[in-house]
């Protein structure tokens, strides 16, 4: 098996790059590699894409990153104990590492003690794991939102069994070993005194019944994988990295526990025209010289369709003219932002003799007169060279 690259080498960032660092170079890696995007090679782009996903996910969360720093990949091995097995945060009576306090200091300790993960859990409910799913949207659907199904593969509860694990008409039995608790209590003495330590039941898994004959649907697991289609409604004004939670809808629950939620990854198109920040829309509209100078009045596409904007004479080239209520409708529901027009005035070329003429002409007629911001850079220019 191939070693793991380094994190940040994943991410392109160094050790000292700030959260927002961290967060913009995972949003261009995750849209180079996601494979609705890389459909020439989508099993690369998927592999590269997870890898990526992996190291943000511990690069983001401070404490996560801690670790990962003082630790490397070990931190997150058996478990993600970063001190079991080697022995750090003990040495020695007063040598404990108890971290941000008890909360996960003296579970640790216990680890260091008896040589593995101590048994926290009781045989109870427990909740369902939670999943995600990226999707990818186009520019108009991200502005006025969409209902859409996605396609999810699941663990649920066996249809045959009903997640009992044992064949039909079979019985369950309660395990003689731990009496269906799930767990076997040892004690055992330490610096602090007499400690009892939970650990799972070997007989039946920690699941604290046996099941003789085993369901043939799930092999005795009383867990299947199941694809399911899920709506999923894009609300209008939704941004590129939004994330939508559908209660629910993730692995199912173990002992009667609820299920997980599933987690929706918002992924944009770039437009062919357009480019967005927040609510705003911003696009270049090309005019030619004589309208910028003459001004006048030209259709402009907007989110809605084309509208008529009037160019005022003596416009320059790199000038913003704005459309009101023309943008992306706001998440929050109180109302749209605009739309700004950037001009762009282009320089006539491979112009006819008459033409070359006629401009030649019309430079004759202006003389030596400059506009003002001529004249304010003629002044500096100047004052440079004194």
């Amino acid at each position: 098996m191939s070693e793991k690259r380094d994190y940040y080498e994943v991410l392109g960032v160094d050790k000292s790059a700030s959260e927002d660092e961290i967060k913009k170079a995972y949003k261009k890696l995750a849209r180079k590699y996601h494979p609705d995007l890389n459909r020439d090679d989508p099993k690369t782009a998927e592999e590269k894409f997870k890898e990526v996903n992996e190291a943000y996910e511990v690069l983001k969360d401070p404490q996560k990153k801690a670790q990962y720093d003082r630790f490397g990949h070990d931190a997150f091995a058996a478990g993600g104990n970063a001190r079991s097995g080697g022995g750090a945060g003990f040495e020695g009576f007063g040598g404990f590492d108890f971290g941000a306090g008890f909360g996960g200091g003296f579970e640790d300790i216990l680890n260091d003690f008896f040589g593995g993960r101590s048994a926290r859990k009781s045989n109870g409910p427990k909740r369902g794991a939670d999943l995600q799913y990226d999707i990818l949207i186009s520019f108009e659907d991200a502005a006025f939102g969409k209902d859409t199904e996605v396609e999810i593969l699941r663990t649920e509860n066996c249809s045959v069994c009903h997640g009992t694990g044992a064949a039909p008409g079979s019985k369950v039995e309660t395990c003689p070993q731990c009496h269906g608790s799930g767990q076997i209590n040892q004690t055992a003495r330490t610096p602090f005194g007499t400690i009892t330590h939970a650990s799972p039941c070997q007989k039946c898994k920690g699941k604290g019944t046996i099941v003789n004959d085993p369901c043939k649907a799930c092999h005795g697991t009383g867990k299947q994988n199941v694809k399911r289609k899920i709506k999923v409604s894009i609300p209008r004004g939704v941004d590129n990295g939004a994330r939508l939670r559908i209660g629910g809808a993730g692995q199912v629950g173990e002992r009667g526990g609820e299920n997980g939620d599933l987690f929706i990854r918002i992924y944009i198109e770039d437009h062919p025209i357009y480019t967005r920040n927040g609510t705003e829309v911003i696009i270049e509209v090309p005019i030619s010289f004589v309208q910028a100078a003459l001004g006048d009045t030209i259709q402009v596409p907007t989110l809605d369709g084309k509208v008529d904007l009037k160019i005022p004479a003596g416009i320059q080239s790199g000038q913003i003219l704005r459309i009101r209520g023309k943008g992306i409708p706001s998440l929050r529901g109180n109302g749209r932002g605009d739309e700004h027009v950037k001009i762009k005035v282009l320089t006539p070329q491979n112009l006819s003799s008459k033409q070359k003429d006629l401009l030649k002409e019309f430079g004759d007629l202006s003389g030596d007169k400059v506009n003002p911001e001529q004249t304010s850079f003629l002044d500096k220019l100047k004052n440079m060279f004194k």
